[in-house]
């Protein structure tokens, strides 16, 4: 894996700190609040930047559908 962005970093630390607490993956907003992203297109870039680099999957682009790869 190429190295990541401090930003994307601190988004899968979010995701798999959420799924080892609940079970369920985060929200587009549940992230962006963790790690101080406004918008949710943001989010949605970045987790489409993580999933390119295949350190998360996700089912569609249903709602909590983040999981680390």
């Amino acid at each position: 894996m190429d190295h990541l962005s401090p930003r994307r970093e601190a988004v899968l630390a979010c995701i798999r700190e959420w799924v080892a607490q609940t079970g369920a993956g985060p929200t587009v907003r549940e992230i962006g609040q963790r790690v101080g992203l406004s918008s949710p297109s943001s989010v949605a870039y970045q987790l489409g930047r993580l999933e390119e680099h295949g350190v998360i999957a996700r089912s569609g682009r249903r709602r909590r559908s983040c999981r680390p790869a």
